[in-house]
């Protein structure tokens, strides 16, 4: 049984948490639940009602709350969760500065607010961890990169990491710098991914087939792949040479997609962008 746990926002991102805290990410009956009294500030009256409604009397360790002050005094929280949009924490983070304490770690997934942001609003000694998810984490395959201050005890690096790892696979640097290429490469990923199925999809309907087909080859191709490559113990440069043979179609293909001003240039100039604005949005 672990602490109390403070949840800031209950959005998609703060919902896909809850869930898979509660053992229910993805789906997987044999996820490991966390055993905590859970305390979440949702302050849209429709999404609390909706979060209310889904709990039902199953889970009576989630109390949702529209407004911090409505906590009592007495509830000294382990972890608070920031998971709420970067642009409304300016104004609310001050509420928080009296749960601000040795024994507790604040973890943000706030996009581009550096530790420094809450270290100035929270108090320089505070422990803080900035961490940066991504979307499959609704499904259980989350892939989230973290990284701490100073203040940050191994426990509470540990209680953090258990927290995210619920939602799917969790990385940590020690440069916070880095934080701005792992949001443009796995922050912003998805997008790429869903992007490259609706261009193969296109691509398959300008080939001559139908366009639900073309949309099911390239959508279950993509997922299948990505999931070889999960599992696989071979390098993703294998992968594809063992799919690659010499004079075949896949062949035919990579020379367009591997050539100079191929998917490779394409990519690394897309990254570049989205690396040059995280870092201004965190400026």
């Amino acid at each position: 049984m672990t602490g109390p746990i403070l949840l800031v926002g209950c959005g998609k991102m703060g919902s896909a948490l809850l869930n898979g805290w509660l053992g229910g990410a993805g789906g997987d009956a044999n996820a490991s639940a966390i055993e905590s009294a859970f305390y979440v500030i949702e302050p849209h009256g429709p999404t609390a009602e909706t979060l209310m409604s889904a709990i039902g009397d199953q889970t009576p360790n989630i109390h949702v709350y529209e407004d911090v002050d409505h906590i009592d005094d007495g509830i000294s929280p382990e972890v608070v969760v920031l998971a709420v949009k970067p642009q409304s924490l300016a104004e609310t983070i001050g509420k928080y500065r009296r749960f601000a304490g040795p024994e507790t770690v604040f973890l943000s997934i706030a996009a581009g607010k550096q530790i420094a942001f809450f270290e100035n609003a929270l108090g320089e000694t505070s422990a803080v961890v900035r961490a940066m998810p991504n979307t499959p984490a609704a499904i259980g395959r989350g892939m989230t990169v973290a990284c701490g201050n100073s203040a940050v005890a191994e426990s509470q690096k540990e209680m953090c990491r258990k927290l995210l790892e619920a939602v799917g696979e969790v990385a940590w640097v020690i440069d916070e710098s880095l934080m701005d290429p792992v949001t443009a490469v796995s922050g912003s990923g998805p997008a790429y991914v869903f992007l490259m199925i609706e261009c193969m999809a296109a691509a398959g309907v300008a080939a001559g087939l139908p366009e639900g087909l073309a949309t099911q080859l390239a959508g279950a191709t993509v997922s299948g792949a990505g999931e070889l490559a999960r599992q696989a113990q071979e390098q993703p440069s294998q992968l594809r040479k063992n799919v690659t043979s010499p004079g075949g179609t896949t062949e035919a293909a990579l020379a367009v997609l591997m050539a100079d001003n191929g998917l490779q240039s394409l990519l690394t100039r897309a990254v570049t962008a989205a690396t040059e604005r995280s870092r201004a949005l965190a400026g």
